[in-house]
């Protein structure tokens, strides 16, 4: 039996780089998909119960977790995924941070300015990804900090595909990014994640299929 569970929306969203991190470290889980038209509809029963009246929601057993960066930084904590030290960790956590920046600025195009909005998007989008470029042009070992994977690059690796879905040469200008990525695809557990139906089945986002 799965030990955890990821209730959440049929799609990616916010949901896929708690996939990638279990995935590649090779841990089982279970998924509860919630009916957009119950949530929105406001007859799902645990909106009521969610913290914060959101999703994703995140089972450990009987222990429960809601908002995503929480539930990445418990399972980072968890699977010894921050860090060898506490400034490892703290370097984790403001790259972390970084790409939280990057994806709200994301969502607000996406949802709201994607008509309007694409030109001026796509021009300041390689000043979004020079700060990343540059963290990982500082550490040998091709990941965000230190020697070893953290819970901040699997964040890091979702946001660059959903960007290369819709601007496939975001990356060319950028060696560093673009070794990252397929560092990361490359692992053999999330390769194999990546190129299973689970993901390649679900929509990136609901309002728009990419």
């Amino acid at each position: 039996m799965a030990q955890y569970t990821i209730t959440y929306f049929n799609i990616r969203g916010r949901s896929e780089v708690m996939r990638f991190l279990l995935a590649d470290q090779g841990c089982e889980w279970k998924e509860d998909i919630v009916p957009f038209h119950d949530w929105y509809d406001g007859k799902a029963e645990l909106k009521k119960t969610a913290v914060f009246g959101q999703l994703p929601m995140f089972a450990d057993g009987d222990f429960i977790l809601f908002q995503s960066n929480a539930i990445l930084r418990y399972l980072g904590r968890k699977h010894d995924l921050y860090g060898k030290n506490d400034k490892e960790a703290a370097f984790i956590d403001m790259a972390n941070d970084g790409v939280e920046d990057l994806r709200l600025k994301y969502a607000k195009f996406f949802f709201q300015e994607w008509d309007t909005g694409k030109e001026k998007y796509m021009e300041d989008l390689p000043n979004q990804l020079r700060p990343f470029e540059r963290l990982l042009s500082q550490n040998s070992s091709g990941f965000l900090v230190g020697s070893t994977v953290s819970f901040a690059d699997y964040n890091l690796l979702d946001i660059l595909q959903n960007h290369l879905i819709f601007a496939p040469d975001c990356l060319n200008s950028f060696p560093h990014l673009k070794a990252f990525k397929e560092k990361m695809e490359s692992r053999p557990k999330l390769k194999a994640y990546l190129q299973s139906n689970d993901h390649k089945n679900r929509l990136v986002h609901p309002t728009r299929k990419l």
